[in-house]
């Protein structure tokens, strides 16, 4: 939440953003890191019923005491509650289920310097040299199983394609181990330092695991793991091919309008909404001429994001480096998705179709997720219990087979 108080606030309800202002949420984070020291990590989501009311709460781990999140969403999926109090004692988390006749998980580390983040390899049992997936999440500080409420897709995945005799490697990202002490020394923060430096030391350990085929290394990647994707094939040539779930195939900047106005016109658009999306568009233009003529330093950056983060992102075309790849490339889509669209996929279609590396698959009912839905899909989608439906880790199995 730390620099990013102003997005925090266009996710609020009406009558909470009236009691409280965005200088107010931009310091919010800073009077919660005094009282409880420097942020370590938080627990997955979970829901309560108060009062009739569904409330989803998630435990903050500071270095000096742990605080419970609490909000809860109206029908449009904006907030109407969002309070912190000091956490009651937890009982450990129930250990996850795992079909130990078709596959067998242990625990490892993705090491890259004096990083090191925990993680979780999954073998399917009886096989030999098997193909690997290195799991690259989404933006924010995901666990391995990139845990959203009561839903743990990468989970889903793993395990799925398990049953279908292919490996595969998950890990916490750097900014959920290591918070705002992510970025090595020397370094500005970037997409290098929380995402690919990790996902390359993550290939470099796939290589040497006992009983996998160290020739068939896939990355899949989801969200901004996916848009990163081509950039992660383009460093490494170990790799054998990549998954795109929901990559976006616009600036990333460009999404963040149109996210903003799909939760907006859930409800009515009011004038007060109508100027943040005004606003958020001039930052969006303002910070695409970062380091141009033209650039006001005067206009806040996008989701707090520091300049480095944004010049990065400015200078990486995800289109362009997909087109110089010759290694398999398979783009996914759930076409209820309203974080990265349709018009994300057919811009990929429209720049890669017809090349013989190159796969499509989109599919009708699922959302960000993955998972299934009807009519239109809104963050309290996310959380309710669901899986990913097996046919996808089925139909993405059957791809990385076929690649030899």
């Amino acid at each position: 939440m730390e620099g990013k108080g102003e997005q925090a606030h266009l996710m609020l309800s009406d009558n909470v953003k009236s009691l409280i202002s965005v200088d107010q949420m931009n310091n919010l984070w800073k009077g919660l890191v005094a009282i409880a020291g420097d942020y370590q990590n938080k627990s997955e989501w979970k829901e309560q019923n108060v009062s009739g009311k569904t409330v989803y709460y998630c435990d903050l781990r500071f270095s000096h005491k742990t605080l419970r999140c609490n909000t809860a969403f109206d029908k449009n999926g904006l907030a109407t509650t969002l309070n912190f109090v000091p956490s009651p004692l937890q009982a450990p988390p129930p250990m996850v289920y795992v079909n130990d006749s078709v596959m067998q998980e242990k625990g490892i580390k993705v090491v890259t310097g004096k990083f090191e983040l925990p993680g979780t390899l999954c073998m399917p049992k009886g096989k030999t040299m098997v193909p690997v997936v290195i799991l690259v999440s989404g933006s924010g500080a995901n666990d391995r199983d990139e845990t959203i409420g009561p839903n743990k897709p990468f989970r889903d995945l793993a395990h799925g394609l398990a049953k279908e005799g292919i490996a595969s490697i998950r890990y916490d990202k750097r900014t959920l181990v290591y918070g705002n002490k992510s970025v090595p020394e020397g370094e500005e923060p970037s997409m290098e330092n929380e995402y690919v430096q990790d996902v390359l030391s993550a290939v470099r350990l796939a290589k040497n695991i006992s009983g996998v085929d160290s020739s068939r290394i896939f990355i899949v990647g989801h969200s901004q793991g996916a848009y990163l994707a081509p950039r992660l094939a383009q460093r490494c040539r170990d790799i054998k091919g990549i998954v795109m779930m929901s990559g976006n195939a616009r600036h990333l900047a460009d999404l963040l309008p149109e996210q903003i106005g799909y939760l907006y016109s859930l409800d009515s658009l009011t004038s007060e909404k109508k100027k943040q999306l005004d606003d958020l568009k001039v930052q969006v233009a303002n910070v695409k001429k970062l380091g141009k003529k033209g650039f006001d330093s005067g206009i806040a950056l996008p989701l707090g994001l520091p300049a480095s983060y944004w010049k990065d992102i400015n200078e990486y075309n995800q289109l362009k480096v997909a087109k110089s790849l010759k290694c398999p490339i398979l783009i996914l889509q759930g076409e209820r998705d309203y974080q990265v669209t349709m018009t994300d996929f057919l811009l990929w279609h429209k720049n890669l179709n017809g090349r013989k590396n190159v796969s499509f698959r989109s599919y009708p009912k699922l959302n960000h997720l993955y998972m299934e839905g009807t009519g239109k899909s809104s963050p309290t989608e996310y959380f309710k219990p669901a899986t990913i439906p097996d046919y996808v880790s089925q139909e993405l199995a059957e791809w990385i087979n076929k690649q030899k």
